[in-house]
């Protein structure tokens, strides 16, 4: 073993920069250093990030420190496993995709994220990166758009016309489930802080609902759907609200967990699906998706960038740029304004699932080969 790193250290090619953990421990625990660089097995590709993710709750997951059969999982652990970025090189008998190809995605729990400079990732896990879309934009997409789309479309059945009650709606995972759910049809009740009352309106909530001054369940009452992003004494509160026969989504982390059966069948624990990730790359270049990051750090700045998010009161969640700028560079915070960042343009009809795969929704969005495009003109205008 000792030989094999000595022969490593002597390729430097073999080594990346990296953010990592050495124990079980917290995002303050976050070290920089360099690590050997993953190598695509059969399936998969290596990819160059050139942006990755904050996800705080990560590290009260159970496959941040397990492996899938229990056993612990070695030292250094990467986090971060949604990222935007390059092929860089394929593993053996994946065709699917070249090196060069700009695309966005989700890989393994089990294995090392991409708060690094390279990470690996299973050809069904990434898709064509959507035009309209920086690589940073991009990078804080995929989780946070998977859930909504898995939490409303697969679990809950979300159909046009239904009424929706969405916790937590201008949080990283919340508006894309406004934006979805009201693209799907549906009558959208949403409930937000006062601040971000007029944000969540303009992604095409119907209803608003400051959580601080009113009760939800005094305004929502029979709901066909409550997609919970918040849990806790929130989530509890929901189940009266629902409608007969309603369905109850939360993605909370800590209903995982919970020692109530109903809770625990409730949670949503997302998935990588390159299928899903071309339908919705598809849906952001015709403008029916909008995505915003809260702000931008360096990689060399990860734990600065986990704090923030740890403050939580955020719209949308936090990038950290990986290649194409230097990690030591003192970046400036940038937000996604809604106004002067949305630029709605046509579709055209290239984004990069390049794989059969059967639809969730076939009448809304077809996939063939490489290429995915909405079908028709889409359900809504924003009220601005």
């Amino acid at each position: 073993m000792i030989d094999d790193l000595r022969t490593l250290r002597q390729q430097p090619d073999n080594f990346m920069k990296a953010i990592y953990l050495t124990n079980p421990a917290g995002p303050e625990s976050l070290v920089s250093g360099e690590i050997p660089r993953p190598v695509p097995a059969a399936g998969e590709v290596l990819v160059k990030v050139h942006a990755t993710a904050v996800t705080p709750t990560e590290f009260q997951w159970y496959p941040t420190f397990h492996t899938p059969v229990g056993e612990p999982r070695l030292f250094p652990i990467v986090p971060g496993h949604e990222f935007s970025g390059v092929i860089e090189a394929t593993g053996p008998g994946v065709t699917e995709w070249q090196p060069g190809e700009p695309v966005y995605g989700l890989n393994d729990w089990f294995a090392g994220g991409a708060l690094a400079e390279y990470c690996v990732a299973p050809v069904t896990g990434l898709a064509m990166k959507p035009r309209l879309l920086d690589y940073t934009q991009a990078a804080v997409a995929p989780i946070s758009a998977l859930t909504a789309w898995q939490g409303l479309l697969e679990r809950a059945h979300l159909q046009s016309g239904e009424r929706v009650l969405i916790h937590g709606a201008a949080g990283g995972v919340g508006m894309f489930a406004v934006q979805l759910a009201r693209w799907r049809g549906a009558h959208v009740i949403a409930t937000a802080s006062a601040a971000n009352l007029d944000f969540v309106r303009r992604l095409g909530a119907q209803e608003v609902i400051d959580y601080r001054a009113a009760r939800f369940e005094d305004v929502a009452r029979a709901v066909d759907v409550v997609f919970d992003g918040v849990g806790g004494e929130t989530l509890e509160r929901s189940w009266p609200v629902l409608a007969k026969n309603g369905r109850l989504v939360t993605v909370a982390t800590a209903s995982a967990g919970a020692a109530e059966a109903r809770v625990r069948e409730a949670f949503l624990l997302v998935r990588a699906d390159g299928a899903q990730l071309a339908q919705l790359a598809a849906l952001i270049d015709a403008g029916e998706l909008r995505v915003f990051a809260e702000a931008v750090f360096p990689l060399a700045q990860a734990r600065q960038a986990y704090a923030r998010a740890r403050q939580g009161g955020m719209r949308g969640k936090i990038a950290l740029r990986v290649n194409g700028e230097p990690l030591g560079r003192k970046l400036q915070t940038s937000k996604f304004n809604l106004q002067e960042n949305f630029k709605p343009q046509p579709s055209s009809g290239h984004a990069g699932c390049k794989f059969e795969a059967s639809l969730v929704l076939p009448e809304l969005v077809s996939i063939t080969g490489r290429q995915a495009k909405v079908e028709g003109e889409g359900r809504w205008q924003s009220e601005e």
